[in-house]
C-alpha cells in the first residue's frame, strides 16, 4: 500500500501584503496537484488586485508591485470564491493538502472569505474535512531538537528540496510539498502507519504544544510575547477586519 506521502497531495500557498492575518490582504495564490513524487504538477494560479495599498516592504519580498496588480489582478470576491473551491475539491478527492505554517495563509484565506463573500474556510469543510500537513510543524516535532532556523528555505536546504523562484506562490507550493514527502521518508518509522487524518489531529496538539514553548522562551528572555495556539486555524475575533 502506497504510503500518504509516496501518493497524491495538493498544496497552498499565498503571497500578501504584509504579515497580519487581520488586516492584510492576498495579492497571488496558488494551488500544486500531483499525484505522485516525480509526476508533473498541476498548477492553478490567481493574481489579486486587493483595493489597498501595497507597501513597499511586501513588494521588496514577493516582487509584485502596486501599480502591476492593479493593471494585472483580478477583484478579490471572485478569486477567494475560486480558491476556496478548488481547495474543496482537492479535499473531496482525498488529497491531503500542504500549507507551509498553514494558520497564516488559511486565516488569511478565512478572513478574505468573511470581508469579500460572507463567508468562512469552514463552512466549505463542514461535510469533507480538510487534512492539512505543514511542514513547519511536522519538522519541529519530529527534529525537535535541532538548531536554527525553519523557514521553507531553511527546510528544502536540510531536506535537499530545490526551491526556484522563492516567494512565488506556486513555486513555494511546490516546494512545501516536496518538503512534506521528504519529512516522511526521513520519519517513515514515525509517520507511514498514520493517516493524514490522524496526523491533522497530532499537528493540531503538537503545534499548540510548541507555541507554549515559544512563549514560554520568549518569557524567558525577558519578552511576554502571546504566540497563538490554534492549528490550522485561528479562530475569528469580532474586531478582524
Amino acid at each position: 500500500m502506497t504510503c500518504w506521502y509516496e501518493g497524491p497531495l495538493a498544496a497552498f500557498d499565498t503571497e500578501t501584503t504584509g504579515v497580519d492575518v487581520e488586516t492584510d490582504r492576498i495579492v497571488s495564490a496558488a494551488v500544486v496537484v500531483q499525484d505522485a513524487p516525480g509526476a508533473r504538477p498541476r498548477v492553478s494560479r490567481w493574481l489579486v488586485n486587493p483595493g489597498v495599498p501595497v507597501p513597499e516592504g511586501a513588494t521588496a519580498v514577493h516582487g509584485l508591485t502596486e501599480d502591476h496588480l492593479q493593471r494585472n489582478g483580478r477583484w478579490p470576491s471572485p478569486v477567494m470564491d475560486e480558491i476556496v473551491r478548488e481547495l474543496a475539491e482537492q479535499s473531496a478527492a482525498g488529497r491531503p493538502l500542504v500549507v507551509m505554517n498553514a494558520p497564516f495563509d488559511l486565516t488569511l484565506l478565512d478572513r478574505e472569505l468573511r470581508r469579500h463573500r460572507a463567508s468562512s474556510l469552514d463552512h466549505w469543510f463542514e461535510t469533507v474535512p480538510l487534512r492539512v500537513l505543514d511542514p513547519r510543524v511536522l519538522d519541529k516535532h519530529l527534529d525537535r531538537y535541532r538548531k536554527g532556523r525553519r523557514t521553507l528555505t531553511d527546510l528544502c536546504e536540510h531536506y535537499g528540496v530545490e526551491l526556484t523562484g522563492a516567494h512565488d506562490a506556486a513555486a513555494d507550493a511546490l516546494a512545501a510539498m516536496a518538503v512534506v514527502r521528504a519529512v516522511g521518508r526521513r520519519f517513515a518509522a514515525r509517520l507511514e502507519r498514520l493517516s493524514p487524518a490522524e496526523l491533522h489531529t497530532l499537528q493540531a496538539v503538537w503545534h499548540a504544544a510548541q507555541a507554549r514553548g515559544l512563549e514560554a522562551w520568549f518569557a524567558r528572555s525577558g519578552t511576554e510575547e502571546a504566540v497563538d495556539p490554534a492549528w490550522p486555524l485561528r479562530p475569528e475575533f469580532p474586531a478582524a477586519a
